[in-house]
């Protein structure tokens, strides 16, 4: 049976906004199995793991009670959840805001200003939470969806939604008011899974291979000739994780210099290097980095 197969479960999202940066992040780990959204589970072929596609807002809950002994999911929906489970990493992506908007011709201008209003949110807990820390006493209308049109329909004053981009908002005739929290994809973990011996191991392992991926993103692996001259001025100039690696080459006087470049400053670093005498400039794609 698959509860009992003795393989690690993973929960993930089966159809919706982190769905394929999840799938992508896993196999940038090495992990070969072939995702169905419409089936329960895809069980990987080279490592001890099941995939469970689910709804992410029962991740948490198949993580805490231990269906899953591993799950990722948005930190807004681990917050709203109360969710008893243990982060392990920050993913880096599905980054969005939990944010209060409200009409573009509203009198709110602060949290202030919500006193005795109506808040209309699909996250009342985090919410409540929120305006509670502030001092404030507002109504929160508890939605199941469709959160942008309630100012229109005059359930609400203001709401408290998701925001990625904004542009549903704007749409809808809203504006942003403030940030009640900032979120991204976690790998979250069941607390009896990282406490047992052959769980641990096997847990332990995949956040080897996952923090190698998220070390390596934005870098890429830089490699030039240069006199040995100008190894001093270069590696002045090479933000490197380290000490680049300086190789002699066969021609006299000449040295292969390798290293790391972060992508944002990139190009800046090359063309200073160009004019501090390298040459043969060759750069490359990092997939993992394993410290």
């Amino acid at each position: 049976m698959l509860a009992t197969n003795g393989r690690l479960k993973i929960a993930v999202q089966r159809n919706g906004r982190l769905t394929d940066e999840t799938v992508a992040f896993l196999r940038a780990c090495g992990l070969d199995f072939e995702f169905r959204s419409r089936s329960l589970y895809s069980p990987c072929r080279n490592f001890p793991l099941d995939i469970l596609a689910i709804r992410d807002d029962d991740i948490p809950e198949y993580v805490q009670d231990g269906v899953a002994d591993l799950g990722i999911v948005g930190q807004n929906i681990i917050d709203e959840k109360r969710s008893r489970v243990s982060a392990q990493l920050p993913l880096g992506f599905g980054r969005c805001r939990l944010m209060i908007s409200v009409p573009q011709r509203s009198a709110i201008r602060s949290v202030k200003d919500l006193r005795g209003k109506r808040v209309g949110t699909t996250y009342p807990v985090i919410l409540r939470k929120f305006l509670a820390e502030a001092g404030v006493e507002a109504e929160i209308i508890r939605l199941s969806g469709s959160v942008e049109l309630a100012p229109t329909l005059d359930v609400a004053d203001a709401i408290c939604d998701i925001i990625s981009t904004g542009t549903t908002a704007r749409m809808n005739g809203l504006k942003p008011l403030l940030t009640v929290l900032d979120s991204e994809a976690q790998l979250i973990a069941n607390r009896k899974s990282l406490a047992a011996t052959r769980k641990r191991t096997d847990i332990d392992r995949l956040l080897i291979r996952a923090r190698g991926v998220l070390e390596a993103r934005g870098k890429r692996y830089l490699m030039m000739n240069a006199p040995q001259h100008a190894v001093a001025r270069l590696k002045r100039i090479i933000p490197s994780l380290k000490s680049p690696t300086v190789v002699p080459l066969a021609e006299s006087n000449m040295v292969a210099i390798h290293s790391v470049v972060a992508e944002d400053v990139f190009w800046d670093v090359m063309e200073n290097l160009k004019k501090a005498g390298a040459s043969d400039i060759i750069v490359v794609p990092i997939e993992t980095i394993i410290r």
